[in-house]
Formats: structure tokens, C-alpha cells, sequence
């Protein structure tokens, strides 16, 4: 479990910093709470400490009982100076909410309060979650700061969109939950090494839309739940993961860089550019067959009459064209969804596309496939087929995952052989 150090400064979103740092606690890692005197007029330092059990520091000249360490951590036998012990017992330090004023300071490197003074001595990891007013937020001198902070490798959790503290009012400075802040934290703390550390993960999730008109596609039922599955697990393993994700409405694992696409040959373009600096690629997506060759640029009416015929054409191979240019030491992963005669279907496309297995999923079943939570495959290699039983998806992830460690040895097997 890590050491969050939460600096809190001046906004009405300080409310969520509390949620915050009672998600963080509840899931075992310890926080210390900075606050600026501004923050003080929106949250009350005994309701943070109540949460996380420990005293909350808001002048660089107070005495910290705790002596800068953490719940659960024993403190030093002397009294150090504050700011500087508790950011170096510190795992990470985010400033959330962070104004535009503190972040103006922060890039100046002014340090007139425990939130900026700790924030220069920090040498952990250190994020900021700007909250304001949508003007305050696009206004150049706050962009320019965000930059500078970019530049010094600070990390900048992005704003989402909706309604502002201000009555009436939309845009974009809205703090994220709590529990997306917690996610990008966890998904930024060092951790232990993972066995997929260094490995570079490209996963491919939904289905591809193909434009009928402006109102209208062809697509398919694909959700994109195993692909997001198969992300998830990879990093958590230690892997760095590209999720290209086509039309999938739910959100990415913390930690994975996420490419969106629409069609087919967006999914195309995007899985091009991303393959060559791959090591594994698990394509779950499931991309259209077929577009229309043509598709209109206005609305087709019901009005018109008649029968509306559409001319389709083949979409690109994309995995058999990835095959072509791959390295003898990238490993290929294809999905297959069938309806009947599965697992011929499945060796066929195998050899065909040039991959080192096809997993293989019967959308027949109504309670396994594109929409449900839980699945059951048959991982099918050129040596023989694992049968993964109906399970979560992230079992099954997890499962695929395993195969991908045994077709990895294997070639790594064959290569030793062959240089010896």
C-alpha cells in the first residue's frame, strides 16, 4: 500500500478531496493531508483528520505531532522539520483540488504555504487536478503554467466537463471523482516488478462502426468488455498497454493509453502505427467485414420510397496484414466469435492469419459473448486447444494471458535451440 500525501487547496470541489482521502484509506493506503489557508474556508481540517487518522499540516511552521510520518508508521525519535520529512516518507503527492492560483505558484516554485513549500522538496511522484472556472481554466496564463509543470515532469489529471460550482454554468474544470483520483494514483505509485515489466502491450477492444450515412452504420454487438479485460490484467502485470478501443463506452484501466477509433480503417490505421514498437498484440476488436462503398453525405429519408439496396464492399484483413510484418519475437493473438462449427473455423483462421493462437468464443449462447460479464473460450494454438470454463472475463484475461507466457517460452525455447 502506498503513502499518499493530498495537498488541498482553495475551491468549493475541496469537498471531494475528503471522499478522497476516505476511498484511499478504506483501501489501505495511508495519506497525509495538506491544506492552504484558502482551503480552510471550504473544508475543515478535523473532518480530514478524522478520516485518516493522522494531524493535517497547513503552515510550514507548525509543529507536526506526528513528526512527518505516516498512519501506521512509527515516528522518528527527534522533530524534524516538517515540510521536508513528511514528502520524503511520501510515495506520491497530489495536489487535488489544485486552483489556478496554487497552480500559478506551483510553476513559479513560489512556497508560501505547506501545500507549495512541500511540493518543491517533494521528489516522489508528484500530480496536480486543476478545479475552476472553465474561463479561469482556458485562459493562457493557466494553460502556460499546466505546460511548465508538463515540462518538469509533473503529472496534470485532466479536468472533466459539466456543471460549475456557478450557477447556470457549463464547461470544463470539474475535478474527476474520487475514485478515478484514487485510480490514477494507484496506476502511478512505483510497485513492485510485475512479470511483464518492460513487455509492450497493444490490445484491441469493441467494433468498428461503418457510415451508412450521417445517421447510420453497419456495426456489430462487440462491447468491448473483454479487450478492456485483457488491458487491465496485462498491465497489472507490469506491461506498458495501448488499448485501440473502437466505439466502447466503457472506461479504460488506470494506466493504459487509450487510442479511440470509429471504423474499421481508422482501427487499421491506429494498430499500424502502434505494432511495430509492440511485443504482444491481443486483438479483441471486432472490426466490420464489410462497409458500404459509398457512404452518403446527407440523410437517406424514409420518404424517398422504395427499397434501399446498399453496395458493399470487403473491409481490409487486418490482422493477416499485421502478421505479414511481424518479428519472429512478437507474439499475435486473434479472437474468433462463431455461431457454429467453431473450432474448424478457428484452426482455418489460424493458420490463415498467421497468428500463434485464436480464442475462440461461442456468441450463440446467450448468457457468454459480446454483452455479458462472463465468458468461456477455447484457446486454439497449432500444438493443441485450453479450454478456459464459463468465468468473468477477467478470469478468462487472465487465462489468455497465461497462454501468452507459454507461446512466449516456447519461442524463446526454439531460439536458444536453434542458436546452440
Amino acid at each position: 500500500m502506498a503513502r499518499i500525501l493530498l495537498g488541498v487547496s482553495g475551491g468549493i470541489a475541496a469537498y471531494k478531496a475528503l471522499e478522497l482521502a476516505r476511498l484511499a484509506t478504506r483501501q489501505g493506503h495511508a495519506v497525509r493531508v495538506l491544506m492552504t489557508p484558502a482551503a480552510k474556508r471550504f473544508v475543515g481540517a478535523a473532518s480530514f483528520e478524522g478520516i485518516v487518522g493522522a494531524p493535517v499540516l497547513g503552515d510550514e511552521f507548525e509543529r507536526d505531532p506526528a513528526r512527518g510520518a505516516f498512519p501506521g508508521d512509527p515516528a522518528p525519535d527527534h522533530d524534524p522539520i516538517g515540510h521536508l520529512e513528511v514528502v520524503a516518507n511520501a510515495d506520491l503527492y497530489l495536489v487535488a483540488p489544485a486552483s489556478a492560483n496554487t497552480i500559478a505558484k506551483l510553476a513559479a516554485g513560489i512556497a508560501d504555504s505547506m501545500v507549495t513549500t512541500a511540493f518543491l522538496a517533494c521528489a516522489a511522484p508528484r500530480l496536480v487536478a486543476p478545479a475552476m472556472n472553465d474561463r479561469m481554466y482556458r485562459d493562457a496564463a493557466t494553460q502556460a503554467n499546466l505546460a511548465t509543470l508538463r515540462e518538469r515532469g509533473v503529472g496534470v489529471i485532466e479536468p472533466g466537463e459539466g456543471e460549475l460550482a456557478s450557477r447556470g454554468e457549463r464547461g470544463v474544470g470539474r475535478l474527476p471523482e474520487p475514485a478515478a483520483l484514487l485510480a490514477t494514483i494507484e496506476s502511478t505509485v512505483p510497485g513492485p516488478a510485475g512479470p511483464w515489466d518492460g513487455l509492450r502491450v497493444l490490445v484491441s477492444a469493441g467494433g468498428t462502426r461503418e457510415p451508412i450515412d450521417p445517421v447510420r452504420f453497419i456495426g456489430n454487438r462487440s462491447s468491448g468488455r473483454m479487450g478492456i479485460a485483457l488491458a487491465e490484467a496485462a498491465a497489472a502485470r507490469g506491461a506498458e498497454v495501448t488499448l485501440v478501443a473502437a466505439n466502447v463506452a466503457l472506461p479504460a484501466p488506470p494506466g493504459v493509453r487509450v487510442v479511440e477509433v470509429e471504423t474499421a480503417a481508422e482501427l487499421a490505421t491506429a494498430l499500424g502505427a502502434e505494432f511495430e514498437s509492440s511485443d504482444v498484440l491481443l486483438m479483441a476488436a471486432a472490426p466490420a467485414d464489410y462497409r458500404p462503398h459509398e457512404a452518403a453525405t446527407e440523410k437517406i429519408h424514409r420518404e424517398r420510397g422504395g427499397e434501399l439496396e446498399l453496395d458493399l464492399e470487403p473491409t481490409e484483413d487486418i490482422l493477416a496484414g499485421l502478421a505479414e510484418r511481424r518479428r519472429s519475437d512478437q507474439t499475435l493473438i486473434g479472437f474468433a466469435a462463431e455461431t457454429e462449427g467453431g473450432s474448424d473455423r478457428a484452426r482455418k483462421k489460424l493458420e490463415r492469419k498467421g497468428v500463434d493462437a485464436i480464442v475462440l468464443n461461442d456468441v450463440s449462447r446467450s448468457e457468454i459473448g459480446f454483452e455479458s460479464a462472463e465468458n468461456e473460450v477455447t484457446i486454439v494454438e497449432t500444438g493443441g486447444e485450453t479450454h478456459v470454463p464459463l468465468s468473468a472475463k477477467e478470469r478468462v484475461a487472465a487465462a489468455i494471458l497465461d497462454r501468452v507466457d507459454a507461446v512466449r517460452d516456447g519461442a524463446g525455447d526454439r531460439a536458444r535451440g536453434e542458436s546452440g
